[in-house]
């Protein structure tokens, strides 16, 4: 479904991805590990086109996509929910989530879209009314997600969708990614903290300094004595920041 190759992106004359590679099957759940700055924001940005590749190639569903503004690969079938969350604080939660299907055309109706957003997070069924600006972040994050899902997509980018969550909301969150992932779409998620990932996901790859450094299962990778030390912060250095802060 997702095939990155040798992906390499610059900002403002600096390296921040050098060669990465990964895969993303259709139907399976992966996850991008790596601690902020390691380059896992502009490699979910650059699949989503906000991010131009120096070198290396995006290719999605057989298509190459590099290249192809946000929107035209937001119709090719990728959602996306950025880890600011990014929801319009003058519109309510009903209408955030259903901005996809005013926007985006798809197989399914806006109706059935708009179910499974709301069985995915059934929480978000009593806010409907509710402002954005009026939300948790933790409500914030929920909302961001089913709005993605609301376009219908194939494959599901998710940027640390637990990151700066009380613990109490963090469950509610990877419950939701079991839901998502049974309703058949793919999901590629980047995620700082690797005891967050969730217990089903199908390969997890590691990112250090814009490089992959593991891929594998999430048991082999929390067994990797070399590997926890690196995400933990107790191995080298990142010495990268992207986009002005952590990724």
């Amino acid at each position: 479904m997702l095939t990155v190759r040798a992906l390499a992106v610059d900002i403002m004359g600096s390296p921040v991805l050098r060669g990465v590679s990964f895969d993303v099957n259709a139907g399976e759940l992966v996850c991008l590990v790596g601690r902020n700055g390691a380059g896992k924001t502009t490699c979910l940005r650059s699949i989503m086109g906000f991010r131009k590749p120096v070198a290396g190639s995006i290719e999605f569903a057989g298509r190459n996509i590099a290249g192809l503004r946000p929107f035209e690969i937001a119709r090719a079938g990728i959602g996306f929910a950025p880890e600011e969350s990014e929801i319009f604080g003058e519109l309510t939660v009903a209408e955030n989530i259903a901005l996809p299907t005013w926007t985006c055309p798809r197989r399914r109706s806006a109706k059935e879209r708009l179910d499974e957003a709301y069985r995915v997070f059934p929480q978000l069924e009593r806010y409907r009314s509710r402002g954005g600006h009026a939300l948790s972040g933790g409500e914030r994050k929920m909302v961001s997600i089913a709005r993605a899902l609301a376009l219908d997509p194939s494959l599901l980018l998710l940027d640390e969708p637990t990151e700066g969550l009380s613990p109490v909301i963090v469950p509610a969150i990877l419950d939701a990614l079991g839901k998502i992932r049974a309703f058949g779409a793919a999901v590629f998620l980047a995620e700082s903290n690797i005891y967050h990932v969730p217990e089903f996901a199908d390969r997890l790859y590691v990112i250090e300094r814009g490089e992959i450094i593991f891929a594998g299962s999430p048991d082999e990778a929390r067994k990797d004595a070399a590997v926890v030390r690196v995400i933990e912060g107790t191995g080298r250095p990142s010495g990268v920041i992207e986009n002005g802060h952590g990724a």
